[in-house]
């Protein structure tokens, strides 16, 4: 597959950045190739009874049997009606408390436990470089640190739960280079790592990395960080980083690293679902800005299941029809907030292929499981 051909591109009168082109995400859904097999998606955030029924077509059209999700504890339930057994659930703590202390001390300890008790297996970790913010307003610049006492916490508990981990560390580059600027006060990317690798040692357990551990721009690191952790998996979500980095890879780089660790690296897409995508004219977070109307919603959710795919399974060399505004926040003299980089599909080999779609994650959670 080199480009969409002409049957799959509308001509509507508003595109939102997820359809830089106006195609059909339906259409397009249907030149794939029909897998032997089901998708598992590693890592989304299903929220919003009515969003859930749209993402639900896109994951029916893209071959994704089942997915596994931030859900809030408030909306488990509406998310379960939807998706039923489809629907894996993932620990998170309440990021929409005011009380950040709390939220993600005390408050986050409260709510593994009753993710746990509605089947969760996983707890996430959130230690992005920017809840060095949050610490900031809670009056405490380390109090968010991954190796920090609330944090250890948290993981004392999931493990002794029974459950595996899920850790957000680092953000890309381009943010690096950029928000983050300040090694002061956020640390270098390296940084990042180094209470990592000391956890990955302490807590034996499986640990799930998200967005390719945070740093898809350097395969080299990633390639060490995984052979001196062999609890370490990844997963390769967050679409537009994704997307951006691998394509940059020599071809063969992204083949040879992740035929490397068969078996360790999971699908994911990050995908954020949310009610407010269906409603015009409300003032709306950055993520839930990214859509206000059904058909904006579809094609934000199928967008990344298309690109994801065709970046892995496909031959397909041009500029991704979902804008990635990193470009400009790099460099406003040459990109705008709607212009993309390239997507150079990687066209991996059918058994790899399953192993990142399937297998990799059946693997994850048999680790995760106590001997017999």
């Amino acid at each position: 597959m080199n480009h969409p051909d002409s049957t799959t591109i509308e001509s509507p009168t508003r595109i939102n950045p997820s359809n830089r082109f106006g195609w059909n995400y339906r259409a397009l859904a249907q030149q794939l190739p029909t897998l032997p097999f089901a998708i598992t998606d590693a890592h989304s955030h299903v929220n919003g009874a009515r969003a859930c029924k749209i993402l639900r077509e896109a994951m029916d059209l893209y071959g994704i049997g089942s997915i596994w999700s931030m859900t809030y504890l408030e909306q488990v339930d509406v998310v379960r009606a939807e998706l039923g057994a489809r629907l894996r659930l993932i620990a998170v703590p309440d990021f929409a408390s005011k009380d950040r202390k709390h939220a993600l001390g005390a408050g986050f300890l409260e709510r593994i436990g009753k993710y746990r008790e509605l089947g969760s297996t996983i707890c996430k970790i959130w230690a992005a470089p920017r809840s060095v913010d949050f610490a900031i307003e809670a009056g405490d610049p380390a109090m968010f640190q991954l190796d920090a006492p609330l944090r250890v916490s948290a993981m004392e508990l999931a493990s002794s739960l029974g459950m595996s981990l899920m850790v957000h560390i680092a953000d890309p580059d381009t943010w690096f280079q950029t928000r983050y600027k300040d090694a002061n006060l956020y640390g270098t990317k390296l940084d990042q790592y180094l209470p990592l690798e000391r956890l990955l040692d302490r807590f034996t357990v499986p640990w799930l990395a998200a967005h390719m551990g945070g740093w898809p721009e350097d395969l080299h690191f990633l390639t060490g960080l995984l052979d001196r952790h062999p609890n370490l998996f990844l997963d390769t979500s967050a679409t537009k980083w994704i997307v951006r980095e691998i394509s940059k890879h020599p071809r063969g780089a992204a083949e040879t690293f992740l035929e490397r660790f068969r078996g360790r690296i999971l699908f994911g897409s990050d995908i954020v679902t949310t009610d407010e995508h269906l409603a015009a004219g409300e003032a709306k977070s950055e993520m839930a800005a990214k859509a206000d109307r059904p058909e904006d919603a579809f094609d934000l959710y199928a967008s990344r299941y298309w690109a994801l795919r065709t970046l892995w399974e496909s031959n397909f060399d041009g500029e991704s029809p979902i804008a990635d505004p990193d470009l400009a926040m790099v460099d406003a003299t040459r990109f705008s907030a709607t212009d993309a980089p390239m997507l150079r599909g990687q066209n991996l080999p059918p058994s790899l292929l399953k192993s990142i779609y399937v297998d990799a994650a059946a693997n994850f959670e048999a680790a995760g499981k106590p001997p017999a």
